[in-house]
């Protein structure tokens, strides 16, 4: 039987250095952690699809450790992390909070949707590469709670998507098992076409638009970052 996704990360942290930050989030290729130039374009990519402000209150749902967090939060008047994984936060909490400018919290993300007290205090959101690890009853309540409850929450990035029209281009030959994109426990979770997305989305009443990193980014070819807002955006 497969650990919970929170376990398996709380044991990962366990078994990584203290400051092997993207090691502890899996934000690696080939088992090393990626270039500060790769985390530079996320950063970027999420701060242009969100059009965050420096007045701005960001919210990034399945925070992990922070270490993405507290570069987006830069952008920012204030940042709020949340994520289910204890050690995880307990790193967030020890290396990038500054409260109360930036602070994180131990929650599970829709539970947190669903209770937390001042949902109108954030206006902008962002997910980056953990949404497809959410099953798919938890997917639909994640944009629903987001979209009734955080009313303020203008425009939200959710990154590092698997994209299902791509499957070919990320799966070498033998390795593909029929039926794992529709895993959310699987290593790369769901895979989704834009279609899919879009019309997810579109149920909980989010209009959507995608991109693409560049191609210098290591899993541009095969993932693609979705924006939801509210109503069609004009910069």
């Amino acid at each position: 039987m497969k650990k919970p996704l929170n376990e398996m990360y709380d044991e990962l942290v366990r078994n990584c250095a203290p400051d092997d930050f993207w090691g502890q989030v899996k934000r690696t290729v080939g088992g090393k952690p990626v270039s500060e130039e790769q985390i530079e374009m996320i950063v970027a990519a999420v701060v242009e699809a969100t059009d965050l402000k420096p007045e701005d209150c960001m919210l990034d749902l399945c925070c992990g450790n922070g270490a993405l967090s507290t570069r987006v939060f830069s952008h920012c008047a204030q940042g709020h992390g949340v994520d289910f994984s204890e050690q995880l936060i307990n790193v967030a909490r020890e290396h990038f909070e500054d409260a109360p400018r930036e602070t994180y919290q131990l929650s599970d993300v829709v539970e947190f949707l669903r209770a937390f007290p001042d949902p109108k205090r954030f206006t902008k959101a962002f997910c980056y590469g953990s949404f497809q690890y959410l099953p798919q009853a938890m997917a639909k309540a994640f944009l629903a709670e987001l979209k009734q409850r955080f009313v303020s929450v203008s425009r939200v990035c959710i990154g590092n998507l698997p994209d299902k029209e791509r499957m070919n281009d990320f799966f070498r030959e033998g390795a593909y098992v029929d039926g794992i994109e529709d895993q959310y426990d699987s290593a790369i979770g769901i895979w989704r076409t834009r279609q899919e997305f879009f019309e997810l989305a579109a149920a909980a009443g989010w209009h959507t638009e995608f991109r693409t990193l560049p191609e210098s980014y290591h899993a541009s070819h095969y993932r693609y970052d979705a924006v939801l807002s509210r109503g069609r955006y004009v910069p």
